[in-house]
């Protein structure tokens, strides 16, 4: 019982950790500007690039990942079983869909799974990111870029081996396209803009 809410408090607090919204406390502290109420009113790197600049936009991006690096880190310190590890990863990917300093809103997730698989299978990653961006070079769809990365995740955990973590790459991959309905509603009607214009399709 005893681990049991040990688990269940560790949980907690890496889904308040993801929960913060990075991309909106440097906007409105660096800027005076809420993401919220312009472009694509997210508060992810892209909108935040559009709406503050580059170098805030790195900056939000660093730590939307954050979320998900740190916390992995600190639970493989703990114990490398696949279930706490998956476990963890999922807290702090729904605390940044679904903040719970945004009323149940958040970003796209895509900077924060790559955070969690940085921290514990990057080769898989490593490869999805690859894929990700020729995408997003050669197409200019940044949506389909992050879509590509969660969708090839399982793909590229299988064929390295990585058992342990195909239940999480198939559940984040869900996750993030629901997050992307709308984006992937565009791309199927044509509506979808690039990152070369003013008002990309967004995502993280």
């Amino acid at each position: 019982m005893a681990q049991f809410f040990a688990l269940l408090g560790w949980l907690i607090v890496v889904y308040i950790v993801g929960s913060v919204p990075f991309g909106l406390l440097l906007a409105k502290i660096g800027r005076g500007i809420d993401p919220r109420l312009h472009g694509s009113r997210n508060t992810g790197a892209t909108n935040v690039a559009r709406t503050c600049g580059t170098r805030y936009a790195v900056a939000t991006l660093i730590l939307d990942l954050s979320k998900g690096f740190i916390p992995m880190l600190a639970a493989t310190a703990i114990s490398h079983s696949p279930l706490l590890l998956t476990l963890t990863g999922l807290a702090a990917l729904l605390g940044h869909m679904y903040s719970l300093f945004l009323d149940g809103r958040g970003g796209k997730g895509v900077a924060t799974t790559i955070g969690i698989f940085l921290a514990v299978t990057p080769t898989p990653l490593i490869w999805s990111l690859i894929l990700c961006v020729i995408l997003i070079w050669t197409i200019g769809y940044v949506s389909l870029g992050s879509l590509a990365l969660v969708a090839s995740l399982p793909l590229f955990l299988l064929l390295a081996g990585d058992f342990g973590f195909l239940l999480l790459g198939i559940v984040v991959t869900v996750l993030v396209f629901g997050k992307h309905r709308e984006n992937i509603l565009r791309l199927a009607r044509g509506e979808e803009k690039t990152w070369k214009r003013s008002e990309a399709g967004e995502t993280t």
